[in-house]
């Protein structure tokens, strides 16, 4: 399993980091090391003091695809999700400012949390869904796929042309605005259409 995620895919997340509007995906990846198991805390890494939470819309693919047509996009997935893409925000900033690539910011242990799925046949469309997460029982992120600058189908199309999609894969959609850091104590939950899909606490 691989795990590929898009970067900048909501102006409003671009803007509050003052990053350059993207003319085309930024994809990035993380090792299945990176998934958090199920029923364990997040532990913030002893190498960064700003570990931002990022919750996406997330797709797990279900069938092996390479060049995929956007307008077939849709048969190779049947689930989607929320989860977390776990960032040390200052290590991050001092990669890039060297021009490095973001590998120990984004792709260490635990950073990649992952909810529950839930079958895409019970959504009307996917192009109109909302999702949230909280902490400490208060709305900290909220998104909507309307939003995305590319949507799902048109990001699956893109990743396949440079990685072949097997079973299993995950793709993170990118986040909307609202990253902050998180503290030990915190107790994060992901919503998706109102419905919980993932709980954890930071330690």
């Amino acid at each position: 399993m691989k795990i590929i995620c898009i970067g900048r895919n909501y102006t409003n997340h671009i803007e509050e980091l003052k990053n350059e509007r993207p003319t085309e995906p930024v994809v990035f990846m993380k090792p299945d090391s990176a998934v958090l198991l199920k029923q364990h805390p997040f532990v913030i890494p002893e190498f960064s003091n700003d570990v931002h939470h990022e919750i996406e819309l997330i797709v797990k693919i279900s069938k092996v695809g390479k060049y995929i047509e956007p307008k077939f996009a849709h048969k190779y997935y049947d689930e989607i999700s929320v989860g977390i893409d776990f960032t040390a925000r200052d290590l991050q900033d001092k990669l890039k400012s060297k021009g490095l690539p973001w590998e120990k910011a984004k792709a260490f242990d635990g950073s990649a949390v992952i909810g529950d799925f839930i079958p895409i046949n019970q959504f009307s469309s996917l192009e109109n869904i909302t999702f949230e997460l909280h902490s400490n029982n208060q709305i900290v992120q909220k998104g909507n796929s309307n939003l995305m600058l590319w949507k799902i189908d048109e990001l699956i199309s893109y990743v396949s042309q440079y990685f072949t999609l097997k079973i299993g894969d995950i793709i993170f959609t990118g986040t909307p605005e609202g990253v902050a850091a998180v503290k030990s104590n915190d107790v994060l939950e992901g919503f998706l259409e109102g419905k919980q899909l993932f709980r954890i606490q930071i330690k």
